[in-house]
């Protein structure tokens, strides 16, 4: 003897009835349409000789099901194809590690020839441009007076001045005056990319700032 089980269908209705199936992914929409089109015949067997089923509704309801099972087979193959390109961007991503990158943020960075430096960019041009280098608690300690600037992104080097230690520069900010009006200013800094991450979004892991998006990278150098 052989045991068959069924499976409710959910949003299949002809002539009236409605009928229940849940299932996933392609082999059950493939069941689905299994279960529905035995139904189909079913109710086509068992109907009312003197108020047959109406022919465009059956090719309505024929319709639908074919719709369900394709749309099934494109989620497939799109899954497929998403899973390929995160694998393909690891790939890419693998070789950004040991980058150096420039991304929004205020901290000072020092190269590997021992340079202290830092980038800004301009929303405009600029009379006056100058950088304050800021201590751990916030407080200013030194000043670059770089003076006029055209708008877009400039990089600066900080020497620091008598007296004042390199090792107490931890940040710094950019006033920007056209006359007596402020212009906009973002601040940026250079990093290093350690390593990367992939997921919803592609992700870098940076040396001083930490988790980024790959898409939030400003330039590579």
């Amino acid at each position: 003897m052989t045991t068959t089980s069924t499976t409710p269908v959910s949003g299949v209705t002809f002539n009236g009835s409605s009928f229940n199936y849940t299932g996933t992914e392609t082999a059950e929409a493939t069941d689905g349409s299994d279960r529905f089109l035995k139904l189909l015949v079913a109710q086509m067997q068992n109907q009312d000789p003197l108020n047959p089923m109406d022919n465009a509704q059956v090719t309505s309801q024929m319709a639908q099901i074919s719709t369900v099972t394709g749309v099934e087979k494109l989620n497939t193959t799109v899954n497929g194809l998403n899973a390929q390109f995160v694998q393909m961007q690891a790939l890419q991503g693998a070789t950004l590690v040991g980058s150096e990158v420039v991304v929004a943020g205020n901290k000072l960075t020092t190269s590997e020839d021992g340079k202290i430096q830092g980038a800004y960019d301009l929303g405009g041009a600029a009379d006056t441009v100058k950088v304050e280098v800021l201590s751990g608690s916030g407080q200013v300690i030194d000043t670059i007076n770089i003076g006029a600037e055209k708008s877009g992104r400039h990089s600066f080097e900080w020497t620091p001045s008598e007296g004042v230690s390199a090792s107490n520069g931890k940040t710094f900010r950019v006033v920007a005056k056209s006359g007596t009006s402020d212009v906009s200013v973002t601040t940026l800094m250079r990093d290093k990319v350690d390593a990367v991450t992939t997921g919803d979004t592609l992700q870098l892991e940076l040396r001083n700032a930490g988790t980024v998006k790959y898409t939030d990278i400003k330039s590579f150098n």
